[in-house]
């Protein structure tokens, strides 16, 4: 059996991987839940799959699914203790990560500890603590395979050459919902429109990085440590079509890239299954009606997002915590209506202006400078 502990059930990638498991069948297994508070989808789930354990963070809620399962033998948890105990369950094989955000990377650090396969769905993870992770991995043996599609298109073209022959990761971007938008009408734009995204469909807060692009610029910092590659070895390039899902050029020139059509099962099926391929259910793409693939750079003046990422990248250290959590306050704050678009950009740049970079930092640093940085950003909100 391939004993799988599934962290963030009730999102998107949660239900994908529900969906991908309950198509696989055996030898794939669902162990444990966990998700946030919403408990009802949680015990329906409990009911289909009969995991071993559920997580809820909520410590109400956890009680409220207790109640629910009406003496069901799948032991619930709460808390972050709850979540972080099944990441390192001895009898867990492979951990999906679907929590967004920070709060992941504590259940991260168990499951990579535990020397667990790491599905990797949270770019936020590696983005604040990779230089820390990469060493544990080595340590413990934990593999971590990319479930977001453009990281999942890097995994997979790498194996057709060497570290050392790479030249270039190449990242595709959608663009998102106002890639042709005018930057006079982005003080105007609201965040019904900005959930309005052209080709995926996605949680709110990762909707809402792709209008700003700052999902992009997570992921360069994503790729800095997963692939272990300098950031003036990553470049991202507009590909509103989403066929492309990612390439890597080589020194002889070839580009290797990973297509298909824009379907969150097929990276989330590959870490389940990898090595091996399986029949799922989405299809290839019809080149056919495919018709044009277009790419072209990305406008780094009207998403100053990508001059961040790259900047955190080349910095490392704890900047790339500070611009991850002073986005996450952004974003927030956004849908509260207390910013508008324009202001989540000078707001990430302004807490990452004034923030002291601590370029070797422990895990404790780490989750200081994420604190720093929320305060920082709020007192940001607070003077405008």
């Amino acid at each position: 059996m391939h004993r799988i502990a599934l962290l963030g059930s009730t999102g998107s990638i949660g239900t994908s991987t529900l969906d991908v498991v309950r198509r696989l069948g055996e030898p794939f297994e669902i162990v444990s839940v966990a998700a946030g508070n919403n408990w009802e989808a949680v015990s329906r789930q409990i009911d289909e799959f009969r995991p071993r354990r559920a997580a809820m963070f909520q410590p109400e809620a956890a009680v409220a699914l207790r109640q629910s399962l009406n003496g069901h033998p799948t032991e619930v948890l709460h808390g972050m203790e709850g979540i972080c105990a099944l990441a390192c369950d001895p009898e867990v094989d492979i951990v999906i990560m679907g929590i967004s955000g920070a709060a992941a990377l504590p259940a991260a650090v168990e499951a990579v500890k535990a020397g667990k396969r790491v599905g990797l769905a949270n770019k936020e993870v590696l983005v604040m603590a990779g230089e820390i992770l990469n060493p544990l991995a080595h340590e413990s043996g934990a593999e971590i395979i990319p479930v977001d599609s453009e990281h999942s298109a890097l995994f997979q073209s790498l194996e057709s050459g060497h570290h050392g022959e790479v030249s270039k990761l190449l990242l595709t971007a959608s663009g998102g919902p106002f890639r042709e938008t005018p930057i006079e009408e982005f003080g105007s734009i609201t965040p019904e429109q900005a959930l309005k995204h052209p080709t995926w469909d996605m949680g709110r807060k990762i909707t809402i990085d792709s209008a700003t692009m700052m999902n992009k610029s997570l992921e360069i910092i994503e790729a800095r440590w997963l692939f272990d590659m300098p950031a003036d070895k990553i470049d991202v390039v507009v590909h509103p079509q989403s066929i492309v899902h990612s390439m890597v050029e080589y020194c002889d020139g070839s580009v290797i890239a990973q297509l298909g059509l824009p379907d969150m099962r097929v990276p989330i099926q590959l870490a389940i299954t990898y090595p091996r391929r399986m029949k799922s259910p989405v299809a290839p793409p019809d080149w056919s009606k495919i018709g044009e693939l277009n790419f072209s750079k990305p406008d780094m003046e009207k998403f100053p997002s990508l001059k961040m990422g790259f900047r955190a990248a080349r910095e490392g250290g704890t900047l790339g915590a500070v611009m991850n959590a002073a986005n996450e306050i952004a974003v927030e704050m956004f849908f509260q209506r207390q910013i508008n678009f324009l202001q989540i950009f000078a707001l990430v740049e302004s807490v990452m202006d004034t923030h002291e970079v601590n370029a070797k930092p422990s895990l404790e640093d780490v989750f200081a400078a994420d604190t720093w940085a929320r305060e920082q950003a709020n007192k940001w909100v607070s003077k405008i």
